[in-house]
């Protein structure tokens, strides 16, 4: 008998194994040597659930620990059972057995290196003769049994007051928080689960999985999970979990009186009747103790400024940018505003054309960010979703009668963040499905709010389209903005003109520079006329770092016009960190109208403020006030933007200074009015372009000083948004179309005027665009 369950009387085996067998010590099992009448045993600390392999064959993985080398740093090693033997082993097998292998084949473990088990594995099998005796405690069984009697193996549940740390338990909780799974800094997926139970108890589980569908299957807040095999740590006084070898897990809706009915990826796991009883009470103990109503919304509720978790359906994606990108759905209700709608090519755009045409006044815009992209990218088309704190914001209307609001899923986990796919099986699913489908799209049709990529529609013959196409190429994409009275001057004639002077032109534009651009981002002085790049963070950071050598002045602390707050880190460099908030009408302001200074920071410290204060000023002590640092780091952070002085024109002034802005009635703690204070000349963000200009006549370079009018891009933007990015790239692509030739590009019509630069060398002209906007239909 291949697999024997044996029972133990009086501290002895009733059945005594075979005499000629020799019992072998983890230390000697090693590959070359014969192990044909040895045996080893063990006890059962883990044990994997039955699978097949690919050849059908049945495969069961268990983890055999040596009571006799506890102190030696491997303890343990991984038993490989095939065939029938795995079967017969998985009805009977419990953790905590002691399980005797005999007749077993010694190989190399792959896997010792990860799981920090014996350099070998055993393998066993009822072809290689091989025999198992698994041993169990008087009252298990009723009598020695063999393996063909069905037992399914008999779990303890850990309730969230009794775990310890080191130990591996199954256990049940409600989901009060979680975090969908999203792709970790290596190579697996990663979800966070914070778990209750009546025992008022909280835990917070970090789960790891190469597999993201091995993961728990968790849609919202009030879900119920059980974890088997997730190992307890202790961090901080508080007790964690983590997933350990062999962990599985399933999930139940948390609602009472819905179907008990798991969600899982794995086959094989065991549900026991009275398993049942603890999913219904856990359901009604959540339901009085547990605030379950997430910040669910319809698309008809939602309003500008608002975190909520949509059900929808994916009708529409493309790549925006390397570290954005664009989700198109619908959740039958449509917006009480006009919506944002992101530039993206046709082409780019995935999802069938006639559906999105039929939703285009449905549908929303969503641009997901930095870690959601990967599995943004591998949603299907016609998925159903839970996307979960969606950020609306106004957007930018200052050339429109009416706002629009834009929909962002930002970068990060915080708040829970993220993306679920729901299955069609899923409640929520099915209802929003059966909704879609009773929604009358006829009623939403609004033939004059064609979107771009309904183009392909809007003609009804291939001919016509050309026509559209040639028609357009003979209008100008862009708009003069004053100097009606001009009159268009050829290329050659402005050549060959003295400077300086003004011209109206129309050409076309053959090349750029630079082609990367965000390069095309500079600082300009307006007062010495200097350009300078913008320095990267590398700069700040080292700045930053060299100030909080100096440490904070005491008396500067808790002036008239603000208020000073000192604390120690907590890392072993045990930095103090002062900040000032500056106060109005000796009170302190909202955040969002808080302008304060720091003293000590890290850039990152730093950053973190700008997220929440309207104004961040580093600046350092002195024997007799405040003072700004080296000018090469910002003077001034407001959100993403940070704001430098010229280093020529500038002559700081001390901080106290800024009093002066405090006692204002309204202090609006605007960046001119704060370096005209500081006495600094502000540098403002220019884009710096070099245009090639041609027409029938000639052709000339002209330059591009621009702050937010040819692109209506504000450049101070340019590179912290990755959206105005690729909106810049996009309008560059219809002046210059990338492969077209000359005659099929499209006309500018713009002023520029010439000017004289002399050296001690040389004389000569430049030409500068001025005046002039891009189309609003090309932006």
């Amino acid at each position: 008998m291949p697999v024997q369950l044996v029972k133990i009387i009086k501290g002895k085996s009733e059945t005594p194994l075979p005499s000629h067998l020799q019992e072998e010590d983890l230390n000697h099992l090693q590959e070359g040597f014969d192990h044909t009448n040895k045996y080893f045993q063990g006890v059962v600390i883990l044990s994997y659930p039955l699978t097949k392999l690919g050849d059908g064959t049945d495969f069961l993985k268990v983890v055999l620990q040596d009571l006799n080398n506890l102190c030696s740093r491997v303890n343990s090693i991984n038993i490989l059972i095939y065939g029938k033997m795995a079967e017969d082993c998985a009805k009977i097998l419990r953790q905590g057995d002691t399980f005797v292998v005999a007749g077993f084949k010694l190989a190399k473990s792959p896997t010792a290196r990860v799981d920090g088990r014996h350099s070998c594995h055993l393998e066993v099998s009822e072809e290689a003769g091989s025999a198992i005796y698994i041993y169990t405690k008087p009252g298990t069984t009723a009598a020695s049994e063999t393996a063909s009697v069905s037992v399914a193996p008999k779990y303890v549940y850990t309730s969230l007051n009794h775990l310890k740390d080191g130990t591996i338990v199954n256990l049940y909780g409600v989901v009060k928080f979680f975090k969908p799974p999203y792709v970790s800094k290596g190579t697996d997926y990663c979800s966070v689960v914070t778990l209750v139970d009546p025992s008022n108890v909280k835990l917070t589980c970090t789960l790891f999985n190469g597999n993201l569908d091995s993961l728990p299957k968790i849609y919202k807040v009030g879900d119920i999970v059980r974890f088997h095999r997730i190992k307890i740590r202790e961090y901080n006084g508080q007790m964690q979990g983590i997933t350990s070898a062999g962990f599985a897990s399933l999930t139940f809706d948390g609602t009472v009186g819905a179907p008990i009915v798991p969600r899982t990826s794995s086959k094989v796991y065991t549900f026991m009747n009275e398993e049942q009883k603890t999913i219904e009470e856990l359901r009604v103990w959540a339901a009085s103790n547990l605030s379950i109503s997430g910040p669910a919304a319809k698309l008809s509720g939602v309003q500008p400024m608002m975190f909520f978790d949509l059900t929808c359906q994916l009708v529409g994606k493309a790549k925006v940018d390397g570290s954005s990108f664009l989700l198109k759905v619908w959740d039958g209700t449509k917006c009480p505003y006009p919506t944002w709608k992101v530039p993206v090519e046709a082409r780019d755009l995935e999802g069938e054309k006639v559906l999105l045409h039929q939703l285009r006044n449905l549908t929303v815009d969503i641009l997901v960010y930095d870690n959601h992209v990967p599995l943004a990218k591998s949603l299907k088309i016609g998925s159903f979703l839970r996307i979960y704190s969606i950020h609306t914001k106004q957007a930018n209307a200052d050339n429109e009668e009416v706002s629009h609001i834009e929909f962002h899923l930002h970068g990060g986990t915080c708040y829970g963040r993220g993306i679920g796919v729901l299955p069609e099986s899923n409640p929520d699913a099915k209802e929003l499905k059966a909704f879609l489908e009773s929604v009358d799209l006829a009623e939403s049709q609004d033939m004059e709010s064609m979107s771009s990529v309904d183009l392909d529609g809007t003609f009804s013959n291939i001919s016509d389209l050309e026509s559209h196409l040639q028609r357009c190429q003979q209008l100008p994409v862009t708009v003069l903005t004053d100097h009606q009275d001009l009159n268009n001057t050829e290329l050659k004639t402005v050549v060959n003109s003295m400077a300086p002077q003004q011209y109206r032109i129309r050409a076309k534009l053959r090349t750029y520079k630079p082609q990367k651009l965000y390069q095309s981002v500079k600082l300009h002085c307006s007062k010495c006329n200097s350009l300078q790049e913008v320095p990267d963070g590398d700069d700040f950071d080292f700045i930053v770092q060299g100030s909080a050598v100096t440490a904070s002045n005491p008396e500067l602390h808790n002036t008239s016009w603000y208020d000073s707050v000192t604390w120690t880190t907590q890392d072993q460099k045990q930095r103090k960190i002062t900040i000032h908030f500056v106060k109005h009408d000796e009170m302190l302001q909202q955040p969002e109208d808080t302008l304060l200074m720091i003293e000590g920071g890290t850039l990152k410290e730093v950053y973190k403020l700008t997220k929440r204060f309207k104004c961040v000023i580093p600046v350092r002590s002195t024997e007799d006030d405040l003072e700004l640092l080296d000018l090469s780091a910002p003077f001034l952070l407001q959100g993403n933007i940070k704001y430098y002085g010229c280093k020529q024109c500038s002559t700081p002034k001390p901080v106290k200074s800024l009093s002066s802005i405090a006692a204002e009635q309204r202090p609006s703690w605007e960046p001119t009015e704060i370096a005209q204070a500081l006495g600094i000349e502000l540098l403002q963000y220019a884009l710096i372009m070099k245009f090639t200009l041609v027409d029938r006549t000639g052709a000339l370079n002209a330059y591009l000083l621009d702050y937010e009018k040819f692109f209506q891009i504000p450049a101070s933007e340019i590179l912290t948004n990755n959206f105005l990015q690729q909106k810049m790239q996009m309008t560059m692509n219809t002046l210059c179309p990338p492969g077209r030739k000359l005659d099929d590009l499209p006309w500018l019509e713009c002023f520029i005027k010439s000017y004289n630069v002399r050296d001690e060398m040389k004389h000569q002209v430049y030409y500068q665009i001025f005046d002039t906007t891009v189309a609003e239909d090309v932006v």
